[in-house]
């Protein structure tokens, strides 16, 4: 694969910024100035052969997860899959998980051997996260991907199984089926917080005039899609339709979170929102606080 990957700290001296064509990651570590360094050094050389990998295997990637296995090597291509797996009762690619996935892997390396207490790989929204005891991330959830406003905060502990976090919705990197402005997801992983984020945020549905869609293989030819009518615009919806689709996503996020791939969900539409998971404190309307 051409290029290579572009490694630069940030204005605050202590983020990471790797950028290889469409992968980019902002990246930081907690710990002393050699570890951190060192699990830098450690990112940088694992995301480099990622691209061209996925680009290896992306006519599998782009099969939809169902009976038949799909035999992949990579490793970020492996995780895909089996993020996807527990889905294939639904539409899904392993597509829905690269995100999620390459951020996961990217942590695992950094974080082997070193000596960190907090770290986290942020992949365009799709969250892998490092903690170490007692330690806890405070994580501000928008309710809209064009809305910078923090609605929701997602608090994850170090004693809680969850390691991952992802956001989906209209307007974002992918095409969407659905209405949803945004999902974000609580999960162990973030493979399997994006796959999930996705499959519910394509579940926030409904069949109304307002909503314009196209096939999704006429806006981009390479799409995982095909055919399928991805949503381009969304007029005025009535205070009904809103709900309606609020309440077919939050269905499919109860199913997940009853059936142990998710831990919580929060769902938001046209200023409306759903929690999945309240039992759990992870999830709490309001403004983040400080992390330790």
């Amino acid at each position: 694969m051409n290029g290579t990957v572009q490694a630069s700290l940030l204005a605050d001296g202590r983020r990471l910024h790797l950028q290889h064509g469409p992968i980019d990651l902002i990246i930081a570590a907690d710990g002393t100035r050699e570890e951190v360094a060192a699990a830098y050094r450690q990112a940088w050389a694992a995301l480099v052969p990622v691209l061209g990998g996925l680009v290896d295997e992306l006519g599998l990637l782009r099969r939809p997860v169902g009976a038949e296995p799909i035999d992949v090597s990579g490793t970020v291509a492996r995780l895909m899959v089996a993020a996807c797996q527990p889905h294939a009762a639904r539409f899904i690619t392993p597509m829905a998980a690269v995100a999620g996935a390459v951020a996961d892997h990217v942590l695992t390396a950094m974080v082997d051997g070193r000596r960190l207490t907090r770290a986290y790989v942020n992949n365009g929204g799709d969250i892998a996260l490092h903690l170490g005891p007692g330690r806890r991330f405070e994580i501000g959830v928008v309710p809209a991907l064009a809305e910078p406003h923090v609605a929701a905060v997602a608090t994850v502990t170090a004693a809680s199984p969850i390691r991952g976090v992802a956001t989906s919705g209209k307007g974002g990197r992918s095409l969407s089926l659905g209405i949803a402005d945004t999902v974000t997801v609580l999960a162990r992983s973030g493979a399997e917080a994006d796959a999930a984020a996705t499959l519910i945020a394509n579940a926030v549905n409904i069949d109304s005039p307002a909503i314009d869609r196209k096939a999704a293989n006429t806006i981009d030819e390479d799409t995982d899609l095909g055919a399928l009518p991805v949503v381009t615009a969304v007029g005025m919806l009535t205070p009904a339709e809103i709900e309606d689709a609020l309440d077919a996503g939050q269905a499919v996020a109860a199913e997940m979170l009853e059936n142990g791939l998710i831990a919580a969900a929060y769902l938001h539409l046209r200023g409306r929102q759903r929690l999945v998971g309240a039992p759990l404190p992870v999830l709490t309307q309001g403004r983040p606080g400080g992390t330790a």
